[in-house]
């Protein structure tokens, strides 16, 4: 959908998560009228430079009111991942990342809306087991988060508009960060930053992350891009980088040194399957989980290049720079000492 004299209105749900402001900033800059739709939407973050409806995805009535008159719909809105969830929560996976896409999806096609762009992820992969993947690969998730969202695209990727043209985009995102991290790089930041991580394993793992601003770009892109309609795109940094190098950058953006010492990968499994154990018979909470030590240590590799291909859109924000300005902005929000 390209964007014309008449400043085409945006929706955006779940505008004030950890992508959602970078997203809002980029579209507002970009000349774009926005919407915003949240449970619980912050009326200070953009002032009355955006218009803010209020209500849950499932609320039939808010729902159409948020569409109404739009012209593309960015949906963002989703309940993330959690490390071993409870299976009680599978049920809130499908309440909000199926059901309340479906029912973005069916008022935005009432509403007659002209692109759809759902906010996905790389979980769709599922363990790569050290190989790099595209999205030629066949989604194989591991997680019921993973699922969910996999059952999201399907759903924006079936509508087509009355001449036939599909409605829906896909972006699968690989880890983002920036100024509103959150999640584990927020505690791995925290962690270094008060001198008490010690890195498991040699860290030559591989991770597949992106800066938030280039989210947005790429968000934009595809907006503008007629050739993005019923695809599907993974948005990376265009590299591939080991925990090693992560963690590196992080401690150059605090301005300390990088740890010296790692413990090995196989003692540590050792130990945190001990402690669950005793946890187990203790009836209480394990303090360390085998799980996340295996998310530590997980490879993911997945390649980015499609995007550039076809729409044009390259990542501007390399790891350091990156990191830098988290730490800066986390710093400044008085979220890191």
């Amino acid at each position: 959908m390209a964007s014309g004299s008449a400043s085409p209105v945006v929706l955006v749900t779940g505008a004030t998560g950890a992508v959602g402001p970078a997203l809002v900033d980029r579209l507002l800059d970009d000349g774009y009228r926005v919407r915003v739709f949240n449970r619980r939407p912050d009326h200070e973050m953009w002032g009355d430079r955006v218009s803010v409806h209020r209500g849950d995805l499932l609320d039939s009535s808010a729902v159409r009111g948020a569409v109404s008159g739009v012209d593309a719909v960015f949906h963002l809105a989703a309940l993330l991942h959690v490390s071993n969830p409870p299976a009680a929560l599978g049920a809130e996976y499908d309440r909000v990342n199926i059901a309340g896409t479906r029912a973005i999806v069916d008022a935005s096609v009432s509403a007659g809306v002209k692109r759809i762009v759902l906010f996905s992820t790389i979980a769709v992969y599922g363990s790569t087991r050290g190989r790099v993947v595209d999205e030629t690969s066949l989604p194989q998730p591991d997680t019921h988060y993973g699922s969910s969202k996999l059952a999201a695209e399907s759903i924006v990727l079936a509508p087509r508009s009355p001449d036939g043209a599909p409605l829906g985009t896909i972006l699968r995102l690989a880890s983002v960060y920036g100024p509103r991290l959150k999640g584990n790089y927020e505690q791995l930041v925290r962690a270094l930053s008060q001198h008490r991580f010690v890195p498991l394993g040699r860290g030559v793992n591989r991770r597949t992350l992106v800066f938030d601003s280039d989210v947005a770009a790429a968000a934009v892109a595809v907006l503008r891009s007629s050739v993005a309609a019923g695809r599907t795109y993974n948005v990376t940094d265009s590299r591939f980088h080991s925990m090693r190098d992560i963690i590196a950058a992080i401690c150059s953006a605090l301005e300390r040194q990088p740890p010296r010492l790692y413990l090995p990968a196989a003692p540590a499994r050792a130990a945190a399957a001990m402690i669950e154990a005793a946890a187990r018979t203790a009836g209480i909470r394990p303090p360390i989980q085998r799980a996340t030590i295996e998310k530590y240590l997980e490879d993911v590799a997945v390649r980015g290049s499609l995007i550039t291909a076809e729409v044009g859109w390259t990542p501007r924000v390399d790891l350091a720079s990156g990191w830098k300005e988290t730490v800066r902005s986390m710093k400044l929000a008085g979220r890191l000492a």
